[in-house]
């Protein structure tokens, strides 16, 4: 495959999710303007995300969606050709929500994701999910994370050895709650963030799209910081706490190939040395963590 221009969104999303489809479109619009292949825009695109980790308002929570809904099936449209990861409030059948990521294009949907990791209040509102599958895209086999769930190594690395050589890590990843910096930037939370994102791609040798929400909702202030990062590790385009696209042109096949032409992770585990992470237990007997 020949080179393909990859774009990663930081933005505010809240409640309003006409609002929120009327700007995704034209996020959409600009995208193609700039010859995107995939673009990848935030946690929590239609509707937002929760206003309080500790303690989830019951009366102002996201609104939710089918992924067979009018809303997606709208932005399918505009995406057309375009490979287009989002996030949402899912309804499911039993009238539960899930913390959704989704990928399409034009003519459907291509992959889903439900966030397995659940920090602090989560799991008051969301119903978690169970699985991490990677899927085909147009650009290469590709898989989905949801902010949290980028934490756990574990995470990524399933996707990895599901062959997925692009992962995009959808993100409402708000600033320290028990810790916060005067600046964003010296924020302990905006440090980890870039940690994990150079981490996880560094460590499969793959390339990860991270997006993630901007501004206030509720107690929480997001950090933005989208990046666009190398199997090595490195970032090949960011922005800062405001809104705007990480946009980088790559040859994903290539980029992966030289990373992994003299050392392949993924190849050189030695399994039977590690423990089960299946069966492992851990017992904290620490404070509540920071946030």
């Amino acid at each position: 495959m020949s080179a393909v221009r990859i774009g990663a969104a930081a933005a505010h999303f809240g409640r309003d999710i006409r609002r929120s489809i009327a700007k995704v479109e034209s996020i959409i619009a600009d995208a193609r303007r700039q010859g995107l292949a995939l673009l990848v825009l935030p946690d929590g695109t239609l509707g937002g995300y929760l206003g309080d980790l500790k303690h989830p308002d019951p009366g102002s929570l996201p609104p939710s969606v089918r992924l067979d809904g009018a809303e997606l099936q709208r932005l399918q449209a505009a995406a057309r050709d375009m490979v287009v990861c989002l996030g949402l409030t899912e309804e499911n059948d039993a009238g539960g929500r899930h913390n959704t990521a989704v990928c399409f294009q034009g003519d459907g949907i291509l992959g889903v994701h439900r966030k397995v990791h659940q920090p602090l209040g989560e799991s008051e509102v969301y119903v978690a999910g169970r699985t991490f599958e990677a899927f085909d895209t147009p650009i290469g086999r590709m898989g989905l994370l949801i902010d949290y769930d980028k934490t756990f190594p574990e995470a990524a690395r399933s996707l990895a050895l599901d062959g997925a050589v692009v992962l995009a890590c959808l993100s409402a990843w708000p600033a320290s709650t028990t810790d916060r910096a005067s600046r964003l930037p010296k924020d302990r939370q905006s440090r980890l963030f870039d940690i994990y994102d150079a981490a996880r791609a560094a460590e499969n040798q793959v390339v990860l799209v991270s997006s993630n929400q901007t501004g206030i909702t509720g107690g929480l202030r997001f950090l933005g910081q989208a990046k666009v990062i190398s199997p090595g590790g490195e970032a090949l385009a960011r922005t800062d706490s405001k809104g705007g696209l990480a946009i980088a042109e790559l040859d994903i096949a290539a980029e992966i190939g030289r990373s992994r032409r003299v050392l392949r992770h993924l190849e050189e585990r030695v399994v039977e040395s590690y423990r089960s992470t299946a069966s492992a237990r851990f017992s904290d007997t620490s404070e509540e963590p920071l946030r």
